[in-house]
C-alpha cells in the first residue's frame, strides 16, 4: 500500500473525471482451483480496486458518490470460524479508515445502494467485469445479463481510469523498477541453469519458484520453451537439446502487484551457432532502437512500423526478403517474421488495464487498430507521455505452418526469399524484451540490473555462470 493521501487524491481525481452518477468499484473473491476451499494462492485483488482504494483482501466493494461526496467501503468482517483457519485481519472499518474512506457497510447494502440509485435514476458506473462470479453479482444488482455487462459498462469510467492509471506516479515507477530486479533473477536463474538434459518444465519451475520467493508472484504464466516460434509456448516435459535456443519470456509481480515482463532467448549450450547469430543481431538491433525514436509525442505505432523497416532491411541484407522496404511493410510482409506488435503498456497488470478495451487503452480518436495481420496484434498505437511505461519486444519467428500457407497463396512473394526461407523451418524463434520508461525527452529502461541480451555477454555469462 501507498499513503492514506495516495488513495484519497485518486478517488478524487476520478470523481472530477467521472462527474457524476455512483461509481461501483468490485474487488476479486477466492477463486477455486478444483473445489470451493482450494483457492488459487496468493489472492489477486482487482488491479483498479487497488488502484484506489489499495486494500488486499477478498469480498470488498468501493462505493463513490459522485454527486453526494461520500465513498463508502463495502464488505463484511471475518467471522471466528475464519480467524481460526487464517488468524485475524483489520475489520472493515479499519480497512477504509487506512485510505481514508468515512463509510463502510455490510456486503447486504450494496443491493440498498443500487436499487435507490436506480429509483432515482442516476448513472451507475462499473467497468468491465470479467470475472464470473461479479458478472453474477452485476446481475443481482443490476438486473444486467452477463452478455450485455461489457457494452453495459461505464465508457466515462472506463476512460476516466485509463487517463489516470496509463501515467505512472513516482512511487509507481519505484514499484516497478522492484519487479524489474525480481524479474532480473528470475532471467539470470534461468540462464544459469538452462543445459542440455534438463526440461523445459524444470527450468520454468525454478523461474517461477524465484517470482514467489522475491515477490507475490509471476506476472503472467511463464514462456519457456525451445519453440521460440510459438508466442506462448508453456515449459513442457521434452529434454534441452545442444544446438538449439531457449526462450523465456517472464515477468514478476512484486508484494505491491506491480509488474515486470522480459525475454530473452540464448542457446541451451551457452554458444550461438553462426546463423542464430545473425538472425540474433537483427533482434538486438530493434531492441536498441527502440531507445533512438521513442518520445513523448510520437505514436507507438509508428514506432512499432520504424522497427519494422529496420528489421525488413536487415533481413534483405542476408537475403530472406527482397524488394522495397517501404512497399514490402505497407503490405504486411514483415508479419511473416514479426507476427506481433512491439510492445504492451504495462504496470499492475502486464497488459496494463487490459481488460477495459484495447480500443480505449492502447488507441484513441486519432489512431485505432489495424485489420492487418501481424500489425492487428498491436496491442497500442497512441501517442506515448511522459510517465507511460510500455514493453519493447521485437522478435523473429520461423513459424511453418505460417510458412507453408502463406508460400501456397503465393502471398508476399515479390518480398519473401521462400526458397531460402525453408532452410529455417527448424530455427525456432528469438525475442528480446525489456520494459521501457517514457521519460521527459526520450526512453529509458527500467531496472537498475540489465538482464544479459547482447549476444558476446549472454555468451559470456552461460560460460562464467
Amino acid at each position: 500500500m501507498f499513503s492514506k493521501e495516495t488513495y484519497v487524491s485518486r478517488r478524487a481525481e476520478l470523481r472530477k473525471l467521472v462527474k457524476s452518477g455512483i461509481v461501483i468499484l468490485f474487488g476479486n473473491n477466492d477463486s477455486p482451483v478444483n473445489y470451493p476451499s482450494n483457492s488459487y494462492y496468493p489472492f489477486r485483488q482487482d488491479s483498479s480496486f487497488l488502484y484506489y482504494f489499495g486494500l488486499n483482501r477478498d469480498g470488498l466493494v468501493g462505493v463513490i458518490d459522485i454527486d453526494e461526496g461520500t465513498e463508502t467501503l463495502v464488505g463484511n468482517d471475518i467471522d471466528i470460524e475464519d480467524i481460526v483457519w487464517f488468524g485475524s485481519v483489520n475489520s472493515v472499518k479499519d480497512m477504509a479508515e487506512s485510505v481514508g474512506v468515512a463509510n463502510t457497510a455490510p456486503m447486504k447494502s450494496l443491493q440498498i445502494i443500487c436499487n435507490n440509485a436506480l429509483k432515482q435514476k442516476r448513472p451507475i458506473h462499473f467497468l468491465p467485469p470479467y470475472r464470473y462470479d461479479t458478472k453474477l453479482q452485476i446481475f443481482d444488482l443490476l438486473g444486467i445479463h452477463p452478455n450485455q455487462q461489457k457494452e453495459a459498462a461505464s465508457l466515462e469510467l472506463i476512460k476516466a481510469v485509463v487517463k489516470m492509471r496509463s501515467t505512472k506516479e513516482p512511487q509507481e515507477i519505484a514499484e516497478i523498477e522492484d519487479a524489474c530486479s525480481i524479474g532480473y533473477k528470475m532471467h539470470t536463474t534461468a540462464m544459469r541453469l538452462t543445459k542440455p538434459g534438463l526440461t523445459e518444465k524444470f527450468i520454468g519451475g525454478q523461474v517461477d519458484g524465484t517470482a514467489h520467493s522475491y515477490g507475490a508472484m509471476v506476472s503472467f504464466a511463464t514462456i519457456f520453451t525451445q519453440h521460440g516460434e510459438i508466442m506462448h509456448g508453456t515449459p513442457s516435459w521434452d529434454v534441452l537439446e545442444s544446438g538449439r535456443l531457449a526462450l523465456c519470456d517472464s515477468g514478476a509481480e512484486n508484494r505491491n502487484n506491480y509488474c515486470s515482463d522480459n525475454t530473452r532467448t540464448y542457446p541451451v549450450n551457452g554458444k550461438f551457432t553462426q546463423r542464430q547469430r545473425e538472425i540474433y543481431s537483427i533482434v538486438e538491433a530493434c531492441h536498441d532502437y527502440v531507445l533512438d525514436v521513442a518520445k513523448p509525442g510520437v505514436k507507438w505505432y509508428d514506432v512499432h512500423m520504424a522497427v519494422c523497416r529496420l528489421m525488413t532491411d536487415k533481413l534483405k541484407e542476408i537475403g530472406l526478403m527482397k524488394g522495397d522496404t517501404e512497399e514490402a511493410v505497407r503490405a504486411g510482409a514483415h508479419a511473416m517474421f514479426l507476427p506481433h506488435g512491439l510492445g504492451h503498456m504495462m504496470g499492475m497488470d502486464v497488459h496494463d488495464m487490459e481488460g477495459l478495451g484495447q480500443n480505449y487503452v492502447g488507441f484513441d480518436d486519432e489512431i485505432q487498430p489495424s485489420t492487418q495481420f501481424g500489425t492487428n496484434c498491436l496491442r497500442m498505437g497512441r501517442r506515448l507521455e511522459k510517465g507511460f511505461v510500455v514493453t519493447d519486444e521485437p522478435g523473429i519467428y520461423f513459424i511453418p505452418a505460417l510458412i507453408d500457407d502463406w508460400k501456397s497463396q503465393g502471398l508476399h512473394k515479390d518480398f519473401i526469399n521462400y526458397e531460402m526461407l525453408e532452410t529455417y523451418k527448424d530455427f525456432g524463434g528469438i525475442r528480446i524484451e525489456d520494459d521501457l520508461l517514457i521519460t521527459d525527452d526520450g526512453c529509458r529502461f527500467l531496472g537498475t540490473e540489465r538482464i544479459p541480451y547482447h549476444p558476446d555477454d549472454v555468451e559470456e555469462f552461460m560460460r562464467n555462470n
